[in-house]
């Protein structure tokens, strides 16, 4: 796994040669998303799971400048997270992302959720972005450039295991295995 910034040209120049997840910027737990029981609110997985997603998408160009100039924004079509180990105040995050699939006006991706220090499992989740049209409020076609660099390290990523909770259903387990 590589941590990506935006200055790292090099790789956004060659991600048909990376196969190695994404690895958004490092954050901690913060005081505000502990909750009641001592422990990091299920709201605030959301919260870092995004913060992460839009590490991404500035890294792959869809930035604030895209938007303005395009006049598109990305809208959330489905999120879905499953919850794995509790985090405390304070605790380092890792949040790595896998590019599930894309076209021209949808990202459907996985992320981890690991507790940076002690490598376990907090969370995953699997998400679909609209790629959205502000002119008509539709979904609508990304650019060229910008599809062919998601494209990209989405067909690198392609090589990689499927993670785990990728289409899983909830439910109990009588409901799910019938």
């Amino acid at each position: 796994m590589v941590n990506h910034d935006n200055k790292n040209n090099n790789y956004r120049n060659n991600l048909n040669m990376n196969r190695e997840l994404f690895v958004g910027p490092q954050q901690n737990v913060k005081p505000e998303w502990i909750d009641h029981n001592g422990h990091m609110n299920v709201a605030f997985y959301l919260v870092a799971f995004d913060e992460a997603i839009g590490s991404l998408f500035r890294f792959l160009g869809l930035d604030r400048k895209y938007r303005e100039i395009h006049k598109v924004a990305t809208y959330c079509g489905d999120f879905h997270i499953r919850y794995v180990r509790e985090l405390h105040e304070d605790a380092p995050l890792k949040i790595t992302t896998q590019l599930i699939s894309c076209d021209e006006k949808r990202v459907h991706l996985c992320q981890s959720m690991f507790h940076e220090n002690e490598g376990y499992l907090a969370a995953q989740s699997e998400v679909i972005y609209l790629h959205i049209d502000l002119r008509t409020k539709r979904v609508g076609p990304m650019e060229a450039e910008l599809f062919a660099r998601i494209k990209s390290m989405c067909e690198a990523h392609s090589a990689l295991p499927k993670p785990s909770n990728l289409g899983r259903l909830i439910g109990k387990p009588n409901e799910i295995n019938g």
